[in-house]
C-alpha cells in the first residue's frame, strides 16, 4: 500500500487527510481516504467526520474524497439559508402600534399624526350582519310537538289561530305556526309581518326570511282588534269573578273559625256556674 498524508485547508487548523492506495487483489489501484484530527483520531467517513465536527463547521458541501468544498454546493446552500431568513422575515407580523417619527432634521420629536376618519375612506361595512346570527332554515319545526301540561298534568287546550294566519313551509302545522308566532314575539323587537315575499310559497328554501315566522303576509283589521279587546275583557271579567269567588269563601271560613271559641266560652261558664 502507498500511503500520502497532507494538510486538509478545507477543515479546521491541524487536521490531516490520507489517501492509501491498493497495489495488489482485486481492488488494486483504488484508494482510500482518511481523516486525522489535531489528537491522532482517525476518520473512515463523512457522518463520523461531521459527528464529531458538530456545530463547529458546515460539511453539506464538503467532498470527502478531494477533501476540498464544492462551491456549486456551497452557492446553493447559501441561497437556501438567505430564501429562509427572508420568509422568516416575511412570516413575521409588525406588532409595533407606536406612530412613527418624522425623520427630518428637527430637535423635537415630531410623532406623525394618524388619520382615520378620511373623507375619501369608504368602508363598507353592514353593522346588521355584524350583530345578527345566522338562523337555520325551518328552525320553528323544532317546536312541533311540545305541549303544555297543568298542575293536574292534563294537557292545555291550545289557541285557535285566525283565519288569516296560514302556514308556509314543508310540514307546517297549525300548532307549528303557534309556536313559531309566540317565539318571534318574545325573541324579536321587530313587528310581525310574517312571510312578505310572493316567491316564498314556489320555493320556502331560497325565498324564506328566517326573522319572520312561517306564515303567509296578514293584515290586523279593526275588526281583529275588537274581537281580541273582547276576549281580553271577557277572560278579566271572569277572573274577577274568581277572585270575588275565592275572598269571600276566605271571609266565610275566617266567620265559621271565629264562631267555635266562643260556644265553647259559654259552654264552660254554664259548668263553672253548677
Amino acid at each position: 500500500m502507498e500511503k500520502k498524508r497532507w494538510d486538509c485547508s478545507a477543515l479546521p487548523k491541524g487536521w490531516k487527510m490520507e489517501e492509501v492506495t491498493r497495489k495488489s487483489g482485486l481492488s488494486a489501484g483504488k484508494s482510500d481516504v482518511y481523516y486525522f484530527s489535531p489528537s491522532g483520531k482517525k476518520f473512515r467517513s463523512k457522518p463520523q467526520l461531521a459527528r464529531y465536527l458538530g456545530n463547529q463547521m458546515d460539511l453539506s458541501s464538503f467532498d470527502f474524497r478531494t477533501g476540498k468544498m464544492l462551491m456549486s454546493k456551497l452557492n446553493k446552500n447559501r441561497q437556501r439559508l438567505r430564501y429562509d431568513n427572508n420568509s422568516q422575515n416575511k412570516g413575521k407580523p409588525d406588532l409595533n402600534t407606536s406612530l412613527p417619527v418624522r425623520q427630518t432634521a428637527s430637535i423635537f420629536k415630531q410623532p406623525v399624526t394618524k388619520v382615520t376618519n378620511h373623507p375619501s375612506n369608504k368602508v363598507k361595512t353592514d353593522p346588521q350582519k355584524a350583530v345578527d346570527q345566522p338562523r337555520q332554515l325551518f328552525w320553528e319545526k323544532k317546536l312541533s310537538g311540545l305541549n303544555a301540561y297543568d298542575v293536574a298534568e292534563e294537557l292545555v287546550k291550545t289557541m285557535e289561530l285566525p283565519k288569516g294566519l296560514q302556514g308556509v313551509g314543508p310540514g307546517c302545522t297549525d300548532k307549528t305556526l303557534l309556536s313559531a308566532i309566540a317565539s318571534a314575539l318574545h325573541t324579536s323587537a321587530a313587528p310581525i309581518t310574517g312571510q312578505l315575499s310572493a316567491a316564498v310559497e314556489k320555493n320556502p328554501g331560497v325565498w324564506l326570511n328566517t326573522s319572520q315566522p312561517l306564515c303567509k303576509a296578514f293584515i290586523v283589521t279593526d275588526e281583529d282588534i275588537r274581537k281580541q279587546e273582547e276576549l281580553v275583557y271577557s277572560v278579566r271579567k271572569r277572573l274577577e269573578e274568581a277572585l270575588m269567588a275565592d275572598m269571600l269563601a276566605h271571609v266565610e271560613e275566617a266567620g265559621s273559625d271565629g264562631e267555635t271559641p266562643k260556644e265553647e266560652g259559654s259552654a264552660g261558664e254554664e259548668t263553672e256556674a253548677v
